[in-house]
């Protein structure tokens, strides 16, 4: 699994930071990240902007974009933040059914939106996705 694609909703919280932990941890692998109904254009909520650097990620440079058939179609895998975006991504395009997880799959858990919530959404939005890209990497590592 040589191409990843993390989505979210908005591509401004969750799926940017993602986007960002699973790069570190997979290096060499090309990872994207989109929204169901992206802010297109948008850069990174402030919030996830400071959690990323406190990390030593960077997301200065992320732009919201919308999820494409393309995309799909060249992700190898694709990480959700909620069972909901997996049902509304396999609505809208079918072929990629197979290749559709929660980043939070092996512990059975979603991450929940932050957007215009507190700092402590954001963190618990963040230990999640830590928690996902730990389970999904250390899986993707042995492949």
């Amino acid at each position: 699994m040589q191409r990843i694609l993390t989505l979210c909703i908005g591509n401004i919280c969750r799926s940017p930071l993602a986007h960002v932990a699973l790069a570190q941890a997979l290096p060499g692998r090309e990872v994207a990240s989109a929204g169901l109904r992206a802010l297109v254009g948008q850069p990174a909520d402030p919030t996830s902007l400071q959690i990323a650097g406190e990390q030593g990620l960077d997301l200065t440079a992320h732009r919201a974009q919308q999820v494409s058939a393309w995309m799909c179609q060249r992700a190898e895998v694709i990480f959700v933040m909620e069972t909901a975006h997996k049902q509304m991504l396999e609505q809208q395009f079918p072929t990629v059914r197979g290749k559709v997880y929660r980043l939070g799959h092996f512990s059975n858990f979603d991450i929940a939106d932050p957007y215009k919530q507190p700092r402590q959404a954001f963190d618990t939005a963040w230990l999640g996705i830590q928690q996902g890209v730990a389970e999904w990497a250390a899986r993707m590592k042995r492949l």
